[in-house]
């Protein structure tokens, strides 16, 4: 199984800014919410030390996945022109008489159709890659096919 995962460069930099992030001030924070905890006494019956601890795992974990992602992350570097539809590509497809939409693809971890940036791996982004401009595309989706025409590649 391929575990690459691919990222924009503004992706990649969101992500080591935010693992950053966490290390020095998530921690540290935490860690003085642990140590106040502490000095309240009694930990069985302490739910500010419970939280703190559940906080804490849940922020070592975070920091685990980003590390995991960087690690195994390859960088989408756009093209100039694309002749056919790949990852990092800027694609405008139009369904029937729909108005057209434009969509980036990208990895699955910056994927955000509400920002207009799609996964590679999801039903559309899988059906797109590898056509070309004026191709139509079927798309299987969980509630049927649709057809969609490749309009432009940036």
């Amino acid at each position: 199984m391929n575990n690459t995962q691919y990222l924009t460069p503004e992706g990649k930099q969101k992500l080591e800014a935010e693992l950053e992030e966490l290390k020095t001030k998530g921690r540290n924070e935490l860690a003085e919410r642990l140590k106040h905890a502490v000095s309240m006494g009694d930990l069985s019956e302490n739910a500010d030390y419970h939280k703190a601890k559940e906080d804490q795992s849940f922020l070592e974990g975070r920091i685990q996945e980003i590390e995991a992602i960087l690690y195994h992350s390859e960088v989408i570097e756009t093209q100039e022109n694309y002749h056919e539809v790949n990852i990092g590509a800027s694609v405008t497809i139009q369904e029937g008489d729909f108005d057209p939409e434009t969509y980036l693809l990208v990895g699955r971890q910056e994927a955000n159709p509400r920002e207009g940036k799609i996964s590679h791996e999801s039903p559309i982004g899988k059906a797109l890659l590898g056509h070309k401009v004026g191709d139509k595309v079927t798309v299987n989706l969980p509630n049927g096919e649709i057809t969609l025409e490749i309009l432009s590649i940036e």
